[in-house]
């Protein structure tokens, strides 16, 4: 228990980190969209590696797509809720502000993928280091971007704190919770819970990560996503 909780905490702190560097200072646009797009492609090998193959393996493709549907949809209809609830009275959602998309989709990636990390460790496979370095890396620009977005958004440094603290908190327990119940979790529950993590990834990657990029640092995002990617396919066999 000591070991999930431990391992959870050092994937979680980076949401922190990233909150306090994009506080810190204000990060031009360019070198934000750069760190998303690597982000964006460490997380893309997390869902491909990780994930949605894992998921298929111990559970079956039928479970892995039960849960990719409920992870995706989650997703699409908590944020929708997010840009109705921040749209200005008059007026419809903007679609231009990722910081509360972005916000929601480290949470709701972040407590599957870290549950998954805490069944691993019980289950004595050992820290999955792609897996590890694969959320410790894409938290540092999601959480960053988000950052910046909400500081344009107008919203307090102590309110942007509060935000990051709660959701590393809850990733973390996250993992103290998959480590805990994973003498119950079978294959068909694992695997929905990759599936669920990776639905929501990919319609946050589609819907915020990629387009924030692609906005802030016009084309170069496309090379460094390839980057990222690399990066955490060549650790996704370490363990």
């Amino acid at each position: 228990m000591t070991a999930a909780l431990g391992w959870g905490a050092l994937a979680a702190s980076s949401l922190v980190i990233g909150g306090v560097l994009g506080l810190v200072r204000r990060w031009p646009d360019v070198a934000i969209g750069l760190v998303l797009a690597f982000g964006a492609g460490a997380l893309i090998s997390a869902v491909s590696f990780d994930l949605a193959e894992e998921g298929a393996r111990i559970g079956g493709p039928g479970t892995l797509a039960v849960g990719l549907g409920a992870g995706a949809m989650t997703y699409f209809l908590l944020d929708r809720l997010v840009e109705r609830m921040g749209a200005r009275p008059g007026q419809g959602p903007s679609s231009a502000d990722a910081g509360p998309a972005l916000a929601l989709g480290s949470l709701l990636d972040g407590i599957p993928e870290q549950a998954v990390l805490g069944i691993g460790i019980a289950a004595g496979e050992g820290v999955g280091v792609g897996l590890l370095v694969a959320i410790f890396v894409s938290n540092l620009p999601e959480s960053i971007g988000a950052t910046a977005d909400l500081r344009e958004d107008g919203h307090s440094a102590r309110t942007i704190g509060r935000l990051w603290a709660v959701v590393a908190a809850a990733c973390t327990l996250a993992t103290v919770g998959g480590y805990a119940l994973a003498d119950v979790t079978g294959g068909d529950l694992r695997a929905a819970i990759d599936g669920f993590a990776a639905g929501a990834l990919l319609v946050m990657l589609v819907d915020s990560m990629i387009p924030d990029a692609s906005r802030k640092a016009g084309r170069p995002p496309g090379l460094v996503t390839v980057l990222g990617f690399a990066v955490a396919a060549g650790l996704s066999g370490i363990s």
